[in-house]
């Protein structure tokens, strides 16, 4: 998906935000490179993604912390984590609890510290309860239900922290509809804003049920072409993607493999390219 206009504030403030959380009192600086960067970007061919992934790398630099939220990510793991076996109870006492699993792990993208959504712990609570009782706008699960059936290899690409345990859930019921496939979860290779990384994959314990592999990249994302070639061979090689949340959406919508689009519609861009509107639920396969 290319870069819209209406991403370049959100990509600035984003810079800002983690300025400001970290007590940077003169930033000059930072937004002197950030715009020098940005003036050299081709915008017909970057996504927004990619974009926020180089410009948190300069400001990791320029702030001296390499990984800014990692107190925010390890607090929403852990919070989520103590709600992990409610959670379950409430999936397995549905009408399907494969749709329900697949539900509640879209809930958890709205746990995004992006400037444009901002969300408090009160709104996240707020949200949660409030999407419960919504149904999916496009619901393509019977399909990936069907296909998991005949899978040998799942590559499950993770999103936010907090959220991840949340994928954890699904996953597990994905391996119980098909104990012999091999399931694959996909982190960040850098600290990026509150995506998870490696270590938060294994502190919530996705390793029961998955191989934890690094993109080897750092941005916002899955960028096929900066990732790793080990996670590159493993992605060609999957049955299916599995890719959780709007930035995976954004670099991937454009592909031609088999790939299941889970996420929350957070903002306008993302809603009106899928054609939904805002804050709505998705299980999309690409191209149908």
């Amino acid at each position: 998906m290319k870069i819209q206009d209406k991403c370049i504030p959100c990509i600035v403030n984003q810079a800002i935000k983690v300025a400001d959380m970290v007590g940077l009192e003169d930033k000059n600086q930072l937004l002197r490179k950030v715009f020098t960067y940005l003036s050299q970007v081709d915008f017909n061919t970057s996504s927004t993604p990619e974009l926020i992934g180089e410009i948190f790398a300069l400001l990791k630099k320029e702030i001296g912390n390499g990984d800014p939220y990692k107190e925010t990510r390890v607090y929403y793991n852990k919070m989520f984590m103590e709600q992990v076996s409610d959670l379950e109870l409430e999936i397995n006492v549905a009408e399907n609890p494969f749709l329900e699993a697949i539900k509640y792990a879209i809930i958890g993208n709205v746990i995004d510290f992006n400037p444009i959504h901002d969300l408090s712990l009160s709104d996240i609570e707020a949200c949660f309860l409030r999407l419960k009782g919504e149904q999916l706008e496009i619901n393509h699960s019977n399909l990936l239900m069907q296909e998991i059936s005949n899978a040998d290899t799942i590559l499950y690409l993770g999103d936010n922290c907090g959220e991840i345990c949340l994928d954890k859930i699904l996953i597990k019921r994905i391996k119980e509809l098909k104990p012999s496939c091999h399931v694959f979860f996909g982190t960040r290779g850098e600290a990026v804003v509150n995506d998870s990384v490696e270590e938060d994959a294994y502190l919530v314990g996705i390793d029961e049920y998955a191989t934890v592999i690094s993109n080897g990249d750092s941005s916002m994302g899955t960028v096929l072409y900066r990732t790793s070639k080990k996670f590159q061979e493993i992605y060609r090689n999957a049955d299916i993607v599995i890719a959780k949340g709007q930035a995976n959406y954004e670099c991937l919508s454009n592909k031609n493999e088999n790939i299941y689009f889970l996420l929350l519609t957070k903002c306008g861009v993302i809603a009106n390219d899928i054609g939904v509107p805002e804050m709505k639920m998705i299980c999309m396969k690409n191209g149908k």
